[in-house]
């Protein structure tokens, strides 16, 4: 196929970058629309404080008819460059038919620009930060994916391979059964552990509330994270835009703290009511009825997605989770929820993998990070 690669410049070229896969994938089961405001803001230097610390351009093919066939963003993250001392280009928000002419071309503009600015290797899917959709799916594929999740067709990673890309990490997801109501057990354990390590766990009892914990919540998510693979540390201007995209969506019942005597944070969890549903009846637009299908979704539900858990190396392998679950075990009991599903975590990370062993759980979804050397 003869394909044409442009670079996406002005807003209007923009909105067709972030529509393309929405389009692309309108006709499959398991795709999950993204909300396409969210993300032009993610990608507009004006509005995302990413940009602080990154560099990026965008791409789009076309067939020889004029049509959209593929995207691909060129991302260059210097914070994370400078902590591990490497010169590496990120390719992110990647979307193709299978076609090799129309990959090939995509890659090339990404890999030549990531060269013309001095990198050795280019990793991906990545986004800006450890927050945005990353990987490409390799198992899983009659799953709805969760908040951080992303489908993707069985062939983009056959295409990848072609290239010359090699697997770099894995992420996986796995579904937890909510045994409800809570054995009494879990409630002795988390009572013993809060007692023994002078810790008590609470919910913020608001939006408000939350709002006001947030930055000592973002310290420790620095903290706890300096060490996962792609996360660079949160400047102040990335944990306002964090506040302002997770805040509104929160239950403040469903996110557990865990504080020491002092009350100084020790540990959190985040989690809220799977959005995948609503998200697919709204076709990746807040109005004029797409609020209402997320709102119907974070009122009532039986899956809750498990967006971040952060503990103090000081209390890591101490029970903490126990105390996080059973803090926001009644608010999620309310809303009727059955299962819990753990958004993408490191292969190797045990320790987070750990806290679903107290419960019935499988792995349900593989998504892969791939690198070339340049």
């Amino acid at each position: 196929m003869k394909v044409t690669v442009k670079e996406v410049v002005g807003r209007k070229e923009l909105k067709a970058f972030v529509h393309f896969p929405n389009k692309m994938y309108k006709k499959e089961k398991f795709y999950v629309p993204t909300l396409e405001s969210a993300d032009l803001d993610a990608l507009d230097q004006k509005k995302n404080h990413a940009f602080e610390v990154c560099e990026a351009k965008y791409w789009m093919a076309y067939d020889e008819g004029g049509k959209a066939v593929g995207r691909i963003a060129g991302i260059i993250n210097r914070r994370y460059n400078e902590k591990t001392g490497l010169k590496q280009a990120r390719f992110g928000f990647m979307d193709f038919i299978d076609d090799a002419d129309v990959v090939k071309a995509l890659f090339d503009a990404a890999e030549g620009w990531a060269r013309e600015k001095g990198m050795t290797s280019v990793s991906g899917p990545l986004g800006f930060l450890e927050f945005d959709a990353a990987g490409v799916l390799v198992m899983g594929f009659d799953q709805l994916p969760t908040c951080y999740g992303k489908y993707n067709y069985p062939y983009y990673e056959p295409r990848l391979l072609e290239l010359g890309y090699v697997k770099e990490t894995d992420w996986i997801e796995s579904i937890v059964n909510v045994p409800f109501p809570i054995p009494d057990r879990y409630y002795r354990g988390a009572k013993l552990i809060s007692e023994r390590y002078k810790l008590h766990g609470y919910a913020p009892k608001s939006k408000k509330e939350m709002v006001g914990h947030f930055d000592e919540m973002a310290k420790l998510l620095n903290k706890a994270y300096a060490d996962i693979h792609g996360y660079s540390e949160l400047s102040d201007g990335q944990i306002e835009d964090l506040k302002k995209q997770f805040v509104p969506n929160l239950n403040p019942g469903l996110v557990g703290i865990v504080a020491d005597e002092n009350d100084r944070i020790v540990g959190f969890g985040i989690s809220m009511p799977s959005l995948a549903k609503a998200m697919q009846k709204a076709k990746g637009r807040l109005f004029p009825f797409g609020f209402i299908h997320i709102l119907r979704a974070l009122r009532h539900n039986d899956t809750l997605d498990s967006l971040l858990i952060a503990v103090d190396d000081e209390y890591k392998g101490k029970g903490i989770n126990s105390l996080i679950f059973t803090t926001i075990a009644e608010t999620a009991e309310k809303i009727g929820i059955k299962y819990m599903e753990t958004t993408r975590e490191l292969e190797d990370n045990e320790s987070v993998q750990n806290l679903w062993n107290s419960f019935e759980h499988r792995m349900v979804k593989r998504a892969r990070c791939y690198r070339k050397e340049l």
